[in-house]
């Protein structure tokens, strides 16, 4: 099974770190947006004691999403690419 896929359905918190209208063109369901522009502001929304699957457009914006998330102790962050690869 996908890695993506399956920190998915085991519960993980999917966050879309595009821009609000990115977002609001189309997002992956159930994920949370929170633009990479305000991650350092509300990095503290994302719960600590659940997975963190990261997406954006390609995959470098939630690139340095992870990052964050990770220098600031979150124990298990991954960066999904982009929505497109997004498991369905």
């Amino acid at each position: 099974m996908d890695p993506i896929l399956q920190k998915i359905r085991n519960g993980a918190y999917i966050v879309d770190v595009r821009t609000v209208d990115e977002y609001l063109d189309g997002a992956y369901p159930g994920a949370v947006n929170i633009p990479v522009q305000e991650f350092a502001h509300r990095a503290h929304e994302i719960p600590m004691d659940r997975s963190v699957v990261l997406y954006c457009a390609s995959g470098g914006r939630s690139a340095m999403a992870a990052r964050y998330l990770k220098q600031n102790g979150h124990p298990d962050v991954v960066n999904a690419g982009g929505l497109d690869d997004m498991p369905a």
